[in-house]
């Protein structure tokens, strides 16, 4: 419930009692809906939830009334990412009971699981979740018109929920990070350039990129072909705070794809280095001064050279850095965030009906 002390730290001041207590009350209905969850042994999960969802300013709302705070009992098909040990299971035979079914779709498009029966039970609605960049999304053209709501990175899904957002103030949810700006002593780290890859394949852009640049910087390579590094974000996080800059290469680049490489390497407090989508898009989610673009170069030799020239003009390298006061920085971790996020989705979308027609084009589509 940290997320809901989050959103009541921003409510302040007398002109905002009435939506203090309006999120009180739905923190109440979150309470005691989802602690009624059953676990039962299958390969399955399913949750009724009352949930607030939070999500970047632009999306941040609270309930208008008592009828959106009504339960809502949702399926996630499969365990995706093989999250075993970390979901509970329940009765698949509870299928047709529910309002809506979250379908991950890297297992269904690789086999692991098939798609739900059909036909469908009446009103329930199909949500299509996705975390890959549409280069490592086969199959779209299989899904057309099975689908009533999208979830996933982009902007524009019917739910929206990025892999990382920053907040001003102090962010008081366990998957959120206080930011620091350092003192003009500390600026300066004992390394200089840090990346770290575990999927290595020497036709991505990115494999390219990084021979050019090594050859006018040294960059400490971690993972499948580098430096031993331990799992999980907490080891990349401690091994960057060593380095000045982070090379936060995506491995393609798509609207809105930009993964946990960069928010680890803003908590780790190095200046990311991106190869992504367009910095216009970056700038959706943080500040410009917040990262070095590699377009913003003629050639990886001039990049190579601001580099080199901001780790010995420590005062210009705090312009990359003097922005993080005053900011925090959530990293959604499944599954909380995207239950409640769901949740909210299909309550609000109880008495419409809807349908994704065009889902390949959609998710392969730029949006500027």
């Amino acid at each position: 419930l940290g997320l809901f002390a989050l959103w009541d730290s921003y409510l302040r001041g007398a002109q905002h009692r009435a939506l203090r207590h309006m999120l009180r009350r739905c923190v109440h209905a979150q309470r005691s809906a989802c602690s009624s969850l059953s676990v039962i042994t299958a390969g399955f999960l399913l949750l009724l939830c009352a949930c607030v969802l939070y999500l970047p300013e632009i999306h941040r709302e609270l309930p208008d009334s008592e009828d959106e705070l009504r339960s809502v009992t949702l399926l996630v098909w499969t365990h995706p990412f093989g999250q075993y040990r970390r979901l509970p299971d329940y009765d698949p035979l509870e299928y047709s009971h529910v309002d809506a079914v979250i379908i991950h779709h890297r297992d269904t498009a690789t086999g692991a699981a098939e798609l739900p029966p059909e036909p469908r039970p009446r009103a329930q609605k199909w949500i299509w979740m996705n975390y890959e960049s549409p280069a490592h999304t086969p199959g779209l053209w299989k899904l057309e018109h099975k689908f009533n709501l999208t979830l996933s990175y982009r902007a524009d899904s019917d739910i929206f929920l990025p892999y990382g957002y920053l907040v001003p103030g102090i962010a008081q949810s366990h998957d959120a990070h206080l930011l620091h700006a350092p003192s003009r002593a500390r600026v300066l780290r004992p390394r200089l350039v840090a990346w770290v890859i575990s999927n290595w394949s020497d036709s991505q852009a990115r494999v390219a990129f990084y021979h050019e640049l090594q050859r006018y910087v040294h960059i400490d390579v971690y993972g499948q072909v580098g430096l031993p590094l331990a799992s999980g974000s907490e080891s990349v996080i401690r091994v960057v705070s060593r380095y000045q800059f982070y090379l936060s290469f995506e491995n393609s680049q798509h609207t809105d794809y930009i993964t946990e490489k960069l928010w680890n390497a803003v908590v780790a407090g190095a200046v990311p280095v991106v190869l992504g989508p367009t910095r216009l898009n970056y700038e959706r989610f943080l500040p410009p001064e917040a990262f070095i673009h590699v377009d913003d170069f003629p050639s990886v030799r001039a990049l190579a050279r601001y580099l080199l020239m901001l780790r010995r003009n420590p005062n210009k390298l705090h312009y990359h850095l003097d922005w993080r006061k005053g900011y925090s920085v959530v990293q959604p971790t499944f599954w909380a965030h995207h239950y409640c996020a769901a949740c909210r989705a299909v309550r609000k979308s109880r008495d419409t009906t809807q349908v994704v027609h065009s889902l390949e084009r959609w998710f392969w589509s730029d949006q500027g």
